[in-house]
């Protein structure tokens, strides 16, 4: 060990802590690889005060960080040495399937104590995650009000506005002045929520008019009303898609939004440190879907990799086989023309490359929402000329390097007019695929790659051998 970490192990040095806090985390802020054995170590020697010691020098998104390196043992010895305060904000920033296991290990009484420093829409989600019995219980171990707020926060869709939302909220009646409203907030800042933004101001059915902002509601003066200095809001409905709800806070750039029933009564806020979440873990959606594969987190089995993977490499081994079954046909030419079978190959990954480039990019404007009917056409048939030139540039390339090689204009000809016309199929299918899946309410990202794959590779095969059966033949 070296002399750095002998040092650390002097606890009554004041700069102990510091010196623990640099050597956790690297110069990216990521978990530095050597402070992983030293909790594992700690663990196996069962040294509590070490261990207070080396999960205080750590966020708790550092701590969720930690637990994804250590084994599923070392992770139940580690979590009864979390503080009720502390679990709480670890289990809210931990991947799906460790958490899962983690709350099997937890105490329905610790739990239900780690609930309570949650906000409540991080609160429903890990017990959303609970076993039947166990969220019973744990529940039933809650205070009455917090219990209520979880339950009703469950009620809601999964990946809606209600659930995403924290039914914390601040709200004042129209005719407050700002003076009143600061008194109030300071007289009950134990009850305020641990992250807000805006003071909504409602009428006497509860229903938001507008928002005030804290920095305008300290820079104003004590005698202002409210209904003076508010500004309108974006009103979110408890029922929106949390896609949805990403979609708002990217276009009109918010901070924080109001949650709403349908009777327009307010029910809760977003921030935007939910969004944050809900941005990456939709992109992360998109790029596995396009992909064909499921998330596999640190802990994952084989088997369920297997699982999720399979499916689509059979879906595409059929796909394949269908599109091979247009050389049969064209066997005899084959035969005396060798040198189509280097360039089969080819012609089909151009064409799975430009498919895959148009695809990305129309996944992308659709869950961006910059494509719809408005401008659908005008995007086709830009990539379609996109296509083209593409096509015309790589085929021109191509052919002369044939031409140079084998000295047969036609069979360059071939490879030219091949290459355009995959190339064209390639845009069409990667534009239209997922356009067409879009609009039967299907998910563009998850099958578009297969359809995209086998038009390129038939229309590749196809184009190169019967333009060569009606030039070289």
């Amino acid at each position: 060990m070296s002399r750095e970490t002998d040092d650390l192990e002097l606890s009554e040095r004041p700069e102990a802590e510091e010196d623990l806090e640099d050597l956790a985390l690297g110069e990216d802020y990521s978990l530095n690889p050597a402070y992983v054995p030293m909790v594992v170590d700690a663990l196996d020697r069962g040294d509590a005060e070490r261990l207070r010691e080396l999960l205080g020098a750590l966020h708790p998104a550092d701590v969720a960080d930690l637990m994804g390196f250590l084994s599923a043992d070392d992770r139940e010895e580690l979590v009864p040495h979390l503080d009720p305060e502390i679990l709480g904000e670890v289990l809210s920033e931990l991947d799906t399937e460790i958490r899962e296991e983690i709350l099997e290990h937890v105490p329905s009484a610790i739990l239900a104590k780690a609930l309570g420093e949650m906000e409540s829409d991080d609160a429903a989600d890990v017990v959303d995650d609970l076993e039947a019995d166990k969220r019973a219980q744990v529940l039933a171990a809650m205070p009455d009000v917090e219990r209520a707020a979880i339950e009703t926060t469950l009620a809601y869709e999964d990946e809606t506005a209600g659930r995403l939302m924290q039914r914390e909220v601040v709200a004042a009646p129209q005719f407050w002045t700002v003076g009143h409203t600061i008194d109030h907030l300071r007289r009950e800042s134990e009850e305020l929520p641990e992250l807000f933004f805006d003071v909504y101001v409602v009428d006497p059915a509860y229903k938001p008019v507008g928002a005030v902002s804290v920095s305008h509601l300290l820079r104003a003066q004590r005698d202002t009303p409210l209904a003076q200095i508010m500004e309108q809001i974006t009103e979110i409905p408890v029922d929106m898609d949390q896609e949805e709800v990403a979609y708002i806070f990217d276009k009109y750039r918010l901070i924080s939004a109001p949650v709403v029933e349908p009777g327009g009564r307010l029910v809760g806020q977003i921030t935007v440190d939910d969004i944050v979440g809900v941005i990456q873990e939709e992109t992360e959606e998109d790029i596995l879907a396009l992909a064909g594969v499921s998330d596999a987190g640190r802990d994952a089995g084989f088997v369920g990799i297997v699982r999720s993977r399979l499916p689509w490499l059979m879906i595409n081994l059929v796909t394949e086989a269908i599109a091979v079954i247009v050389i049969g046909p064209f066997q005899p030419m084959i035969a005396k023309i060798v040198v189509l079978v280097m360039l089969l190959p080819i012609v089909s990954s151009l064409g799975g490359n430009a498919g895959t480039q148009a695809l990305t990019v129309a996944v992308r404007a659709i869950a961006s929402k910059e494509l719809n009917a408005a401008n659908a056409m005008r995007i086709i048939l830009r990539e379609l000329a996109v296509g083209l030139l593409n096509g015309a540039s790589v085929g021109l390339i191509l052919g002369a390097g044939l031409f140079i090689w084998q000295h047969d204009w036609k069979l360059s000809l071939v490879v030219f007019l091949a290459i355009i016309a995959n190339l064209f199929v390639a845009a069409l299918g990667g534009i239209l695929a997922p356009i067409v899946l879009d609009r039967f309410g299907r998910d563009p990202a998850v099958s578009s790659s297969v359809v995209v794959t086998f038009m390129t590779d038939f229309f590749g095969f196809l184009a190169l051998l019967g333009i060569a059966a009606l030039i070289l033949l």
